[in-house]
């Protein structure tokens, strides 16, 4: 059975006609004689939206219970029973009752695909994955009910319901997307302009995003090479020199003028991985963060073939314009072979390509310096070997001179010149070249002892002789050559990828790396030193310029100066070496060492700043918190006192002595309350400066638990207290704990529903005695009961008016100040229990006298 197909009306905020649009849509197709019936549809009340659900078939939906209250889902086996051609389902990103079928909605959404059926749903910006933390930065309210990316992108439709802002507010406004009461609440938070024009904007970009993929599958399913110019795309390339920050810049002016260009920096690494090519880890590390910077992306690309592989790259992209540099090389070179600019403008087909001149365009490519394939002392024993074994070999074949014919004493001095060269390389083996030349010539050419030659066949062997001799050689020395780079290089690959491991591991990234570094290169020392001021022509070497960031080993330098070695990290930053030179072949490590070094400074400070402000952070939203409780909170029991004390001093009403009595209760009910925020606020400012008195002495649970519930007032009547008498008394401060108990019962008449009281237990388990205060409400989920303890949340509240949510943070503070331990669980058959665990008075010896 085929899948069936999927459709998504999406929008960047609620009200923008998701729903509206979809029931059109089904209007329109049922029109046309498809069946389409309605599986779950969410109106809001909004009456154009009801009117277009006349004439469409609505399937009826799911109850579930929960909890001891009834809710409607959508019901999927009655879809599949039905089995329309299309059936609508709205808010795909929606979280089901537990006890649904499955727990997500687009989870329906994918079995009833599965079975064969189209779907049309709905689905707002905020609710998908990759987006939901940028839209809880965007508007500062987090979304708990998201759907994966994936899901959405796999649908064969997706469609945007777009409206301007202004548009948008003007519709809630007129009363068209809330109700009333909630029209201007909604307008100064999360329908503000600004927020609008974010998650439009964001809601667009996602939507592009989707389409470059559509157009990107197209093609590819087409087997369409070209270039389609449906966006400009830049793309730079890099070769890792000091040109690359000149390209980069005009790259970016480049895509500035064409409004929403991506740029995107790319370069071209052997595949071999040997010859660099002039590319320096240092310039490409910094090019790289330059390309982030302006908001570009960088990538890198392996090809033996430069203009080629860059030509792929662009070609894969879709990309439109080609930024390359002159070349490096200089003009005999480029006589010699064209370089990779004219290649590649050769091969570009449709991308045009910009050449960019720059202040190192022909002035050589300043790559590092090749070493020597073999050792100093593989190429003495090389010249030895020559020394030694050519006139012995001159000897023996001068012996058996009647039986052997002049090329067989040529292929004996070849066999000699290969001998040599793999022993000691190119230069023993062209010398063992030419003096076999010499001797071949003298002792065995007709005429003998001259150094003529009679035939000119011979004089052709011997040339051939010398020239495979200096073949064979230059082969050898090059294969040695490339085998040792090689080598050094797989070293090289294996130190960094040891060293990235161990800095991504390490708590102290920056001394592992300088450690592993010293060790590495056998170092004294290595000391990263930051100039804080401007240079100065005179600063280089001045100590009193520089300050050490970060040493290892012995006597640190105080300037880049006093090193062996110095090594620029960038940002002010050197890497200043002692020991011994190091050669300049092991400056690629070198370099890639410093970039390291500078980025995990960075990520230190970085974590040292962030260290810093999350002290600063958690006391302005404790300031900001505690405002909000100020202005509303407290001025509310405020107002009602002072309109009860008004009340009752007007002279214009003649009070009742039970209109005077109730008067009276509500002042003091007001007071109370009060004077309840204003101690729990006084008493968590006093916790968190660590000032406050705690007076613990024995205390009973029954002496403590009555005068807990009279401060409760007439609530307490909805608490059962089962506290068995045997109990063993507990440390702990009474007044505090009374406060304790006071909260944790409140907030749990709070919670529960009507008719189910408070029960609250206790017992002794060894050294401590656990009090139970348990609930019937609707319990709070385990990833959310951290939550619950920190001050001025309040999680769930079905009355967000009636404190300033402090009292379970003041008594899990208040308990632990005791010495106690104050934790949630679930209560069994649903609730919460909160469990307040005090240690046991321990009894002293009985002194004598009371014996």
């Amino acid at each position: 059975m085929a899948r069936g197909q999927l459709r998504i009306y999406l929008g960047a905020a609620p009200g923008v006609g998701k729903t509206y649009a979809m029931l059109s849509e089904a209007r329109r197709r049922q029109d046309r004689g498809t069946d389409v019936v309605v599986g779950y549809v969410e109106t809001h009340g909004r009456a154009r939206t009801a009117a277009l659900l006349d004439g469409l078939e609505v399937l009826p939906r799911a109850t579930v219970t929960h909890r001891g209250a009834e809710f409607t889902e959508l019901d999927v086996p009655a879809v599949l029973r039905r089995a329309p051609e299309v059936v609508l389902v709205d808010e795909l990103a929606h979280t089901n009752v537990p006890g649904s079928r499955h727990d997500k909605r687009w989870r329906d959404v994918e079995e009833i695909l599965d079975a064969g059926i189209d779907v049309i749903t709905t689905v707002n910006v905020q609710h998908l994955e990759s987006v939901n933390d940028v839209v809880e930065n965007i508007t500062g309210v987090p979304q708990r009910e998201t759907v994966p990316d994936e899901v959405v992108r796999g649908a064969g439709q997706v469609e945007l319901v777009d409206m301007a802002p202004e548009a948008l507010r003007r519709r809630m406004a007129h009363g068209n997307v809330y109700t009333p009461e909630r029209i201007d609440a909604a307008l100064s938070n999360y329908f503000r302009v600004g927020n609008l024009t974010a998650l439009r904007e964001l809601a667009l970009l996602w939507l592009a995003g989707k389409v470059d993929e559509q157009l990107d599958r197209y093609r590819a399913d087409h087997g369409i090479g070209g270039t389609w110019e449906a966006r400009e795309r830049i793309v730079v390339a890099l070769t890792g020199g000091p040109e690359g920050e000149t390209l980069l810049r005009r790259a970016t002016r480049i895509a500035a003028r064409s409004k929403g260009a991506d740029l995107l920096a790319v370069h071209v690494a052997r595949g071999d991985g040997l010859g660099g090519g002039g590319a320096r880890p240092r310039e490409l590390a910094r090019q790289r963060e330059i390309v982030e910077g302006l908001g570009g992306t960088f990538h890198q690309v392996v090809g033996d073939d430069i203009p080629r592989a860059l030509l792929e790259f662009a070609r894969a992209v879709n990309a439109t314009q080609l930024v390359l540099g002159i070349s490096r090389r200089g003009r005999l070179a480029q006589l010699l072979r064209p370089g990779i600019g004219v290649t590649t403008t050769a091969l570009s087909g449709t991308i045009d390509v910009h050449m960019v001149t720059h202040d190192q365009a022909r002035q050589g490519i300043r790559g590092p310096v090749r070493d020597q394939g073999l050792s100093a002392r593989r190429r003495a024993a090389g010249f030895l070997a020559a020394a030694a074994g050519l006139p012995l070999l001159t000897f023996g074949l001068a012996e058996a001179r009647p039986a052997l014919s002049l090329p067989s004493d040529i292929l004996f001095f070849l066999a000699a010149v290969v001998a040599i060269a793999l022993v000691g390389g190119m230069w023993p083996a062209l010398f063992t070249a030419v003096a076999g030349f010499l001797l071949l010539n003298w002792y065995f050419t007709p005429p003998i002892h001259r150094f003529t030659v009679a035939e000119q066949e011979n004089l052709i062997a011997l040339a051939v002789f010398v020239l495979v001799g200096v073949g064979v050689s230059m082969v050898v020395d090059h294969a040695a050559r490339r085998s040792r780079e090689a080598a050094k290089l797989g070293s090289e690959a294996g130190l960094l990828s040891t060293l990235a491991g161990n800095v991504l591991r390490g708590e102290r990234a920056l001394d592992t790396l300088l450690g592993r570094m010293r060790e590495t290169f056998g170092l004294t020392s290595v000391t990263l030193l930051e100039r804080p001021v401007p240079a100065t022509p005179d600063s280089h070497g001045d100590p009193a310029d520089w300050r050490i960031v970060a040493t290892v080993g012995g006597r640190p330098c105080t300037s880049p100066g006093e090193g062996d070695t110095e090594i620029p990290a960038g940002d002010g930053l050197t890497l200043a070496i002692r020991g011994r030179p190091l050669p300049a072949g092991d400056r690629r490590v070198l370099e890639a060492f410093a970039v390291q070094a500078a980025g995990a400074l960075r990520q230190q400070r970085l974590e040292a700043e962030a260290e810093r402000a999350r002290p600063l952070e958690a006391a302005d939203k404790m300031r900001t918190a505690l405002l909000n409780a100020v202005s509303h909170d407290l001025r509310t029991p405020l107002a009602s006192a002072k309109a009860a004390v008004d009340s009752l001093g007007t002279s214009s009403v003649d009070w009742t002595p039970e209109e005077r009595a109730e008067l009276l209760d509500t002042a003091a009910q007001s007071l109370d309350r009060l004077d309840r925020l204003v101690a729990n606020l006084l008493d968590m400012s006093r916790l968190q400066a660590g000032v406050l008195g705690i007076a613990a002495q024995p205390i009973a649970l029954e002496e403590i638990m009555p005068r807990a519930l009279d401060d409760l007032g007439g609530s307490g009547g909805d608490v059962t207290v089962r506290l068995d008498p045997l109990l063993p008394e507990v440390t702990a401060d009474p007044a505090l704990l009374e406060r304790v108990l006071v909260n944790l019962i409140a907030n749990a008449l709070r919670h529960s529903p009507p008719g189910e009281p408070v029960l609250i237990t206790a017992g002794a388990i060894k050294d401590r005695v656990e009090l139970r205060i348990a609930d019937r409400g609707p319990g709070v989920p385990p990833a959310d009961r951290e939550r619950i303890f920190l001050p001025f949340q309040r999680l769930g509240d079905r009355d967000n008016h009636t404190g300033v949510g402090l009292g379970l943070a003041l008594a899990r503070g208040l308990t632990e100040a005791m010495g106690g331990e104050l934790v949630p669980e679930d209560t069994p058959g649903g609730g919460l229990t909160m469990i307040v665990a005090l240690p046991v008075h321990e009894q002293g010896p009985v002194p004598e006298e009371a014996v």
